[in-house]
């Protein structure tokens, strides 16, 4: 199954991210996992240090800014 993982803090940007992947997933109709990461030591042993930030199935797609839905598909779509 693939996963998304959010990774923020609980700012702003990383609640609409998180909304953004989410509303992706449903647009998709795909059996995608979102998790939203908040610990700040998690992401510092993953080698985040910027939020918020968006990794699928591990890899990092997005870091420092919000993609849109659609750009969130496309990143879906492609793997």
């Amino acid at each position: 199954m693939t996963k998304i993982e959010v990774f923020g803090t609980g700012c702003t940007k990383c609640k609409k991210l998180e909304r953004l992947a989410q509303q992706a997933v449903l647009e998709l109709g795909m059996d995608i996992e979102v998790v939203k990461i908040e610990n700040i030591k998690v992401m510092m042993d993953r080698g985040i240090f910027t939020t918020p930030a968006l990794y699928i199935d591990g890899e990092p797609k997005a870091v420092g800014r919000v993609p849109s839905v659609d750009e969130i598909k496309e990143m879906l779509i492609a793997k």
